[in-house]
């Protein structure tokens, strides 16, 4: 089992950057697969972005490839996401997850939560 806290939201203006970090608890964060999704006011959740357990891997959002970046540090039990260039389009709670399955794109293959944090970017 693993517990997530994601932390570094906040507000931004058009076409600033953000980090925000997702601190695992646990020995065996190197074991999963860590995925990040968002969830717009009346929106489904969508997938943002997922880094293989041991970060050699990663896929991105159509919608933010190329200025999203997911990282990871298994040392520090901590996954991150770079973004740069923010859109008003970006506004939404970031979570990020944990799966020990495939490198997937779909939420309900997560079996790990964070609590979310909230990204909000002024035009």
């Amino acid at each position: 089992q693993v517990q997530l806290v994601e932390s570094g939201g906040g507000l931004v203006e058009a076409g600033g950057s953000l980090r925000l970090s997702c601190a695992a608890s646990g020995r065996t964060f190197s074991s999963y697969i860590m995925g990040w999704f968002r969830q717009a006011p009346g929106k489904n959740r969508e997938f943002v972005g997922v880094i293989s357990s041991r970060g050699l891997t990663t896929n991105y959002a159509d919608s933010v490839k190329d200025r999203f970046t997911i990282s990871r540090d298994n040392a520090r039990n901590t996954a991150y996401l770079q973004m740069n260039s923010l859109k008003a389009e970006d506004t939404a709670v970031y979570y990020c997850a944990a799966t020990t399955g495939t490198l997937t794109t779909r939420s309900n293959q997560y079996s790990y939560w964070g609590q979310g944090t909230q990204v909000t970017v002024s035009s």
